[in-house]
Formats: structure tokens, C-alpha cells, sequence
């Protein structure tokens, strides 16, 4: 007879829906398991079920004290998946919340940032452990204090929208750009470009922010859109079905946690830049990365930030390499990337949307920047 195992695991988050394809992954290369999925909020006390439910295993995110005791009373073997609380109290896999913190904080120094904070949420052991490394690697890497932000994500001390909002605002204002801000997860990194837009502050010219766990849908309703660190969920909830598997066997395993570090970096708009400490420079970068796929020209740059030619030729050089119209060109064409790889959109269509006054132009850039031409891109058969 196949083994009753029940998962527990939220799926309205990209990281639950990932844990949920590791435990499929390990099922479909060893145990056949019937398996019960309850789709639960994290903060939900126990099931009704649970207290009578003659199952042969268990692998929860949910993480309320209530809950481990019931699971304690029924003696069902459990795989913990909970990263909110400082220690395990069964069996466990986690991410590796240290090596995400150095991770983002080593993404964010690689773009030449001096000054450097953390936004995440208070209580919250997860969010803690990432904020003591991030803080501890940019330290050693600057001599400034690294600036931090905590407020409740849950719970009755959370605030309203608005209200977070305003203290986060409160908050960037102590702030001199430029500085890049390590989020403790996306939502907490869509609060940040939020607030930044609301006091004018240039993402990411003047703020970079990279978040975690790279939730597709919420990095790309960020605007500009979000960079993330990507956490290797499928691979705990791969581990985790392991673990499990031990314990339904008659193992005996020690409530230890084993962290999983993460899979890299998706690299977005918030912070593909360097650190730039020219305000003017900033607002004229700002002003290319929102227009250029409108066509904007050179001369309009210059129009509507006040600096001369020379001095923007100069300044665009010193930070980035290139020149202000091949910036331009860079952001159409990162744009073109975009679109060929997560639409089918034909090129004339894409060409119109990315400030291109004819598609055969586009193809002309495209093939002279990218080396191929984007009908090869979209069919990955470039060399």
C-alpha cells in the first residue's frame, strides 16, 4: 500500500508552488506516495483532520506553536519546512537565509554602491538572519553604517498600506543617494520601489533594490522591475521528501534544519546601473530608461535635464562606458530581448513598441549588438 503523506504547503506563493515541484520530483524518481494536499495560510491554527487522520507522514509550512503541538500528539513522522522561527523542531530544510544575505549584498557592491541598507520585517527569524549577513559583508566592505528598516509583516501591530508607505517614505528621506537597499523578500522590495516613486527618488540611479525569491508576477509589476535573489525552493522541498522518506522508513533523524543556498541572481531593472553620486546625471539616465522605447533622441535628454552635451557625453561615459545614445540603445534593446523571449509578438509589432520607427532598423541593431538576428534569438539558434 502506498504511503498516506499530507502537504502542507501554501500555493499562492511562487516559493510554495517550487517546494510543491521538489516533492513531486523526488516522488516521481522514488516513492509513489497518495498524497493529500492541504493548501492552508501560513498563519491558520490546526486542521480539524489532523487529529484524527491515519496518515504515515507529513510535510508543513505551516508554522503556528498550535500547530507543531498537534502534530507532536498525533506522532506522525513530520518534515518541517517553517523558516520563520530561530529553531527546528522537527526534521527540516530551509534556505540558507546567510548565504542569500551575502548573496545580495555581493550583487549589489559588484555595482560599485558605497552606501548600502536593509528593509525587512521585524519578528521574522527569516528576514533577520538574512539582514545580520547582508549587514555584516557590506560592512566589511564600507566604512558607512548600514542603514536598517524593520516593521511587522503580520499580526496586530502591522500597519495599513498606507501607513507603511509613509514610514518607509520617513525613512528613505534620512537617506543620501545614492545607496542600494537589500529587501528581505519581493513583497518587501515592491514597498521600497513604491515608496521611492512616491518621493521622486530614481530607481535604480539613485536607489538599487534587490529582493528575494523571484516571484515573476511581483518583480515585473515593480516599476522599474524588481531584481531578486532566487532561492533553490525545489530543491528543499526535494530534500524534504527525502527526509521524510527516512522517517516513514523507521529512521530516527535529529530536529537540525539543513540550509539550502541559493540558485544566483535575476538580474532586472532595479539595479542594472552603476552607483551614481550625480544627481543630474542620475535624473538624465533616469529620463533615457523611461523614453527610450518612445524613441527619445539625444537632444531630448538634453532638453529636459538641463545639461549641456559635453557634459553628458562626459558623465554617461565616466559611469557607464558608453555614450548617451547607446544607452538608449541599450535599453531598446534589452526591451526587444523581452518581448522575443516571453511573447509571441511579431516584429513589427515589437519594433513600434520599443522606439523603433521600422523593423528593419531593429533587425540592423539588434544583429550589430547581439550578433545575431532576433528571429535566431527567439529561436535560440544563434551561435
Amino acid at each position: 500500500m502506498k504511503p498516506k503523506v499530507a502537504l502542507i504547503v501554501e500555493t499562492s506563493s511562487v516559493y510554495g508552488r517550487d517546494l510543491l515541484s521538489g516533492i513531486v520530483r523526488h516522488m516521481r524518481m522514488h516513492d509513489q506516495w497518495s498524497v493529500f494536499l492541504e493548501q492552508r495560510d501560513l498563519q491558520l491554527e490546526p486542521p480539524q483532520w489532523l487529529s484524527t487522520w491515519k496518515g504515515d507522514g507529513i510535510i508543513s509550512r505551516v508554522t503556528t506553536p498550535t500547530f507543531v503541538d498537534a502534530i507532536r500528539e498525533t506522532g506522525v513522522p513530520m518534515v518541517e519546512l517553517t523558516d520563520r522561527f530561530g529553531g527546528s523542531r522537527f526534521p527540516g530544510v530551509r534556505s540558507d537565509d546567510a548565504a542569500i544575505g551575502r548573496a545580495g549584498a555581493k550583487h549589489l557592491i559588484e555595482r560599485g554602491f558605497r552606501k548600502f541598507a536593509f528593509c525587512g520585517f521585524a519578528g521574522e527569524a527569516w528576514s533577520q538572519r538574512r539582514e545580520t549577513a547582508f549587514v555584516e559583508t557590506t560592512q566589511a566592505h564600507s566604512s558607512s553604517q548600514c542603514d536598517v528598516y524593520n516593521s511587522p509583516w503580520t499580526g496586530p501591530a502591522a500597519r495599513t498600506w498606507e501607513e507603511e508607505q509613509q514610514h518607509l517614505v520617513d525613512w528613505l528621506k534620512g537617506i543620501d543617494p545614492p545607496v542600494a537597499i537589500m529587501a528581505s523578500n519581493d513583497i518587501r522590495g515592491m514597498h521600497l520601489i513604491d515608496a521611492c516613486s512616491r518621493i521622486d527618488l530614481a530607481v535604480p540611479e539613485e536607489v538599487a533594490v534587490i529582493g528575494v525569491d523571484n516571484d515573476e508576477l511581483l518583480c515585473r509589476i515593480c516599476s522599474p522591475t524588481l531584481s531578486s535573489v532566487i532561492p533553490n525552493a525545489e530543491e528543499i522541498g526535494f530534500r524534504a521528501a527525502e527526509l521524510l522518506a527516512r522517517l516513514m522508513k523507521g529512521e530516527t533523524l535529529d530536529a537540525t534544519s539543513h540550509p539550502i543556498p541559493p540558485l544566483g541572481i535575476a538580474t532586472r531593472q532595479s539595479t542594472d546601473v552603476v552607483a551614481i553620486d550625480d544627481s543630474n546625471i542620475a535624473a538624465a539616465l533616469r529620463f533615457m530608461r523611461e523614453n527610450a522605447c518612445r524613441g527619445v533622441t539625444v537632444e531630448e535628454v538634453i532638453e529636459n535635464t538641463a545639461i549641456s552635451r559635453s557634459t553628458l557625453e562626459r558623465q554617461v561615459r565616466k559611469y557607464l562606458g558608453r555614450t548617451p545614445q547607446e544607452e538608449i540603445r541599450h535599453v531598446q534593446i534589452k526591451r526587444v530581448r523581452e518581448l522575443l523571449q516571453s511573447t509571441d509578438l511579431p516584429a513589427d509589432r515589437i519594433a513600434a513598441l520599443c522606439g523603433f520607427a521600422h523593423p528593419e532598423y531593429m533587425h540592423v541593431v539588434f544583429k550589430r549588438v547581439m550578433g545575431i538576428t532576433p528571429g535566431e534569438f527567439r529561436r535560440g539558434t544563434g551561435p
